[in-house]
C-alpha cells in the first residue's frame, strides 16, 4: 500500500490550502485516514482523522478552519485548510489504517510529507 499526497506550498496568513492523499496498490480495506503534521523542533501531532463512515476527529488548535473529508471509492482523504496561521507551517504527512490483501493483517502506512509554510 502506498500514498501519495499533493497540495502543500506557500501562502499567506489567512489563506487556504487544500492537501489531498491517494492510496494504492494492494488495499484490502481501509479504516481510518488522517493526517499528522510536524515543525521543526516539534513532535508530530495529529491534525485530524476520519472513519470509514464518515466520523471524524480534530486537534484544537484546527477545530473550525480544517475540514476533513474523504472519498472511499477514490481512497482518497482530503485536508481543506482555511484561515491558516503561521504556526501551522509544518510538513504534513497523510496516513491510513489498512489491510493489505498481501498479508490480511491491519498496520499503518504513510506517505512521504508535503510541506506547507504560512508567512505573516
Amino acid at each position: 500500500v502506498q500514498l501519495q499526497a499533493s497540495g502543500g506550498g506557500l501562502v499567506q496568513a489567512g489563506g487556504s490550502l487544500r492537501l489531498s492523499c491517494t492510496a494504492s496498490g494492494s488495499i484490502g480495506s481501509i479504516n481510518a485516514m488522517g493526517w499528522y503534521r510536524q515543525a521543526p523542533g516539534n513532535q508530530r501531532e495529529l491534525v485530524a482523522d476520519i472513519a470509514s463512515g464518515g466520523s471524524s476527529n480534530y486537534v484544537d488548535s484546527v477545530a473550525g478552519r480544517f475540514t476533513i473529508s474523504r472519498d472511499n471509492g477514490k481512497n482518497t482523504v482530503y485536508l481543506q485548510m482555511n484561515s491558516l496561521k503561521p504556526e501551522d507551517t509544518a510538513v504534513y504527512y497523510c496516513y491510513c489504517n489498512a489491510v493489505a490483501i498481501t498479508t490480511w493483517r491491519t498496520r499503518e502506512y504513510w506517505g512521504l510529507g508535503t510541506q506547507v509554510t504560512v508567512s505573516s
